[in-house]
């Protein structure tokens, strides 16, 4: 009985990829034909893979949180908490020379130390609550992320930090080998993380009790533990995003990547993630990422509202839910 459940799991899988393969060629194809001269050129596409990371790890990030059926509203929060942390460190060891002038690898490492340790705090309380105390996790990560947002603005008081060290600014802004330094650090963290949840017992777990919790406890499985790590890795990814983001934008703010949330709820639906739990691909997530940005490219070019987009992404957010639930019941 087993061989037929993955078989048909894989049959799925490999289905929604294939249709999200189409829908990202289709955009492709849309934007090209309503603005050719603007849309494909080289720096519109080189500019995405700027942007792309960071949004990237929150949507995966997000994915973490469904595959036990819950959810990571902080995500946000912990990326802009971290990039002011980082910048708040700077500015109090850096001089305003040394930060426009001077690599300060050193200070750098500790910086990055600093973003991530905050992201697995972060994440170690949402992993706490939802875990440990059992609060529902939209409650948990909603009330969180207020936490992490006023903290930040009692730390900033409203502004932004600006300026960061040259080699911080790499992270966000560099390139290696032609291409953007944030793209290849987002394959390489994508990939690790389609490694842990397709070839490791961690991540098969994490599915079965996204699957169904009851028979994961009756197996035997620490669904305690493993809901607590998986919010712990949603808090680092969240952190790496705001790296990337401050780094991008020579700046940290309590109110930067507003947006990302409902995108990145939006982008792990779409790339096959079921909310309810026990189903969700890496590779699926990117691909629906590439969409979301070519899509998001397409309209600045044509200068959509940014409001309209927001309604855009909505509605295209309802209707994705909506079309996932009525084929789950078939």
């Amino acid at each position: 009985m087993k061989p037929a459940l993955d078989t048909r799991a894989l049959i799925n899988r490999e289905n929604n990829i294939a249709q999200l393969i189409l829908i990202t060629i289709l955009i492709f194809v849309a934007m090209s034909a309503l603005n050719p001269d603007k849309f494909l050129r080289f720096y519109n596409f080189e500019s995405i893979t700027y942007i792309f990371p960071e949004l990237g790890l929150l949507s995966i990030a997000m994915m973490i949180a469904m595959l036990t059926g819950g959810i990571d509203l902080s995500v946000v929060g912990i990326a802009n908490l971290s990039g002011i942390l980082a910048g708040s460190f700077f500015h109090a060891v850096l001089t305003r020379q040394q930060l426009s002038a001077d690599p300060a690898i050193p200070q750098v490492l500790v910086g990055v130390a600093i973003a991530l340790g905050t992201g697995l705090v972060a994440g170690a309380l949402n992993g706490l609550l939802i875990a440990r105390l059992k609060i529902t996790p939209i409650l948990a990560t909603m009330g969180t992320g207020q936490l992490f947002t006023g903290l930040a603005l009692v730390i900033t008081g409203g502004p932004a930090i600006a300026g960061f060290p040259k080699s911080w600014a790499f992270i966000g802004n560099g390139a290696l080998f032609r291409l953007a330094v944030p793209f290849l650090i987002f394959l390489v963290v994508a990939g690790l993380i389609a490694f842990l949840l397709s070839r490791t017992v961690f991540g098969i777990n994490l599915m079965l009790i996204g699957t169904n919790p009851k028979a994961a406890v009756f197996a035997g499985l620490r669904t305690t533990r493993m809901i607590f790590f998986s919010y712990v890795a949603t808090g680092v990814l969240g952190s790496l995003a705001g790296i990337i983001l401050s780094g991008r934008t020579n700046a940290a703010k309590a109110d930067y990547g507003t947006s990302y949330l409902l995108q990145a709820v939006l982008i792990a639906v779409l790339g096959g993630t079921n909310p309810a739990g026990g189903r969700g691909t890496v590779l699926g997530v990117s691909i629906a990422v590439l969409a979301l940005m070519l899509l998001s490219s397409g309209f600045q070019i044509m200068r959509f509202s940014i409001h309209l987009i927001d309604f855009i992404w909505g509605a295209f957010l309802l209707l994705v839910i909506a079309i996932n639930t009525y084929l789950n019941r078939k």
